[in-house]
């Protein structure tokens, strides 16, 4: 397995909730997790809103001291290179996808470049800002620039929130192959909300079972 798995993803794409999803996807198979948050830029929906339940999956999470609050800051937590050198530990990350999020990814290129990485692309085909897949390459091409690092597979977050139903991810489908096709990267995902999890035949699901109640996502 690799050792440090990213997720990125524009404003909206929900990529945090995946991102705790996975975390405690990959605890309950046995693994040694921590969730780092460099999300540094977005006071709305952090990992550090489910600290609790992290913790009492023996989780580690790795968070600015900001998290929590409603202040923006470029504060990146203190020992998220500590985290790098946790060789028993698979390294989940929470990046934000604008300029300054990517960029303060960018900030340990050289010591992601060297470990083990995949570094996934969170796409949600209804967001207006990736109307199309040439909108979502587009801004994947700058998220890339500023974390000088390239993405090396696409996961599918499609939904209108709490009442999307299988039939509009599946609808997805086809902004997504060509987006693959686009970028030459693999779907290796694809989320859907619990109970529609398991009525998935499309490839490998994430389960979404944290949920943000305040947007309903």
């Amino acid at each position: 397995m690799n050792r440090l798995t990213i997720f990125a993803g524009h404003y909206g794409s929900g990529k945090t909730n995946i991102a705790v999803n996975y975390a405690l996807a990959q605890r309950a198979a046995g693994q040694q997790v921590q969730l780092c948050d460099l999300d540094i830029v977005n006071p709305y929906f952090r990992t550090a809103d489910a600290a609790p339940l992290l913790q009492q999956q023996g989780i580690k999470l790795i968070a600015s001291p900001y998290a929590n609050t409603n202040l923006e800051s470029p504060a990146l937590p203190g020992d998220v290179r500590a985290a790098f050198d946790n060789a028993q530990a698979h390294t989940i990350l929470d990046v934000g996808g604008d300029d300054r999020g990517m960029t303060a990814l960018g900030r340990y290129a050289d010591d992601i470049a060297g470990l083990p990485h995949e570094l996934w692309l969170v796409c949600n085909a209804y967001r207006p800002l990736a109307a199309t897949p040439r909108d979502a390459l587009a801004l994947m091409r700058e998220m890339e620039q500023a974390a000088h690092l390239a993405f090396t597979a696409l996961v599918n977050n499609a939904n209108l929130g709490a009442a999307t139903t299988l039939a509009e991810v599946e609808a997805s489908l086809p902004y997504m192959a060509e987006l693959a096709a686009l970028t030459g990267l693999p779907v290796v995902l694809t989320c859907l909300r619990e109970p529609l999890a398991a009525q998935w035949q499309h490839g490998e699901t994430l389960a979404l079972t944290l949920i943000d109640n305040r947007f309903g996502l």
